[in-house]
């Protein structure tokens, strides 16, 4: 049973990956504008929301209406699963563009799909590179897009939430717009890391009341990270980090 299940997520997964990618490719080679709720607005909306529907997955959101309505933010999100791109895509309103580990980048189709939509590829491991990853998805968030940042840089590999790096917070300080703190829970036991099938648990998304930065410059990132970690927090329901 359980090898039918995963044979299902992963053929499911697959080749719904395969037709959003090809979706987004046309478009972009065929010139295609960005516009909100255009191709690559539908491509990774309708891919992940699919990818939970056939694979029995519910979710459940509370906080929306703190989500700012009068331009875009910088949504920064605790990260314990592949899922959570799958959840937030399916649950965030308006144009979204992740700002992504490069290794995802290399997946066929999926990264040139990724490209293509204005993904942001980071790497991590290059501290020059990945501020000008920052940079451009600052100018993009700019554009009218809000961008959604995994501020732990990494899925935890243990379902605790990890220290925030510090690029996230230049990036909403650059651009000049709001964060939205968000929690997602659940994922790390419905999809945990190495895991080969979607187990059925509930999953959450809380979506926390906006920090601004008006006015803040590149030396209030350490205090910004510090806010945003205890929004994170405190959206989960615990009382540490």
């Amino acid at each position: 049973m359980i090898a039918l299940r995963a044979l299902w997520f992963w053929l499911s997964a697959g080749v719904l990956a395969a037709y959003y990618s090809l979706t987004a490719i046309v478009a972009g080679l065929l010139g295609v504008p960005y516009r909100k709720g255009g191709v690559y607005d539908r491509a990774g909306r309708l891919w992940s929301t699919r990818v939970l529907q056939l694979n029995g997955v519910h979710v459940t959101v509370s906080g929306h209406e703190h989500i700012p309505t009068d331009g875009p933010c910088v949504y920064i999100s605790n990260h314990f699963s592949f899922a959570d791109i799958w959840v937030l895509f399916s649950t965030l309103p308006d144009s979204l563009r992740f700002i992504s580990k490069q290794e995802l980048f290399r997946i066929p189709l999926l990264g040139f799909a990724m490209r293509k939509a204005r993904h942001i590829s980071i790497d991590r491991k290059n501290l020059v590179k990945a501020f000008s990853a920052y940079e451009e998805a600052a100018q993009a968030v700019r554009d009218g897009v809000s961008a959604v940042v995994f501020a732990e840089g990494t899925r935890s590999r243990n379902g605790q939430l990890q220290a925030f790096k510090k690029g996230p917070f230049v990036l909403a300080i650059a651009a000049g717009v709001p964060i939205v703190p968000v929690w997602v829970g659940g994922t790390y036991e419905a999809f945990p890391p190495g895991a080969l099938v979607f187990r059925r648990r509930p999953i959450e998304v809380r979506i926390g009341v906006p920090i601004p930065t008006t006015g803040m410059n590149y030396d209030d990132r350490d205090h910004l990270s510090r806010e945003a970690h205890a929004a994170v927090v405190a959206l989960s329901g615990r009382t540490g980090g």
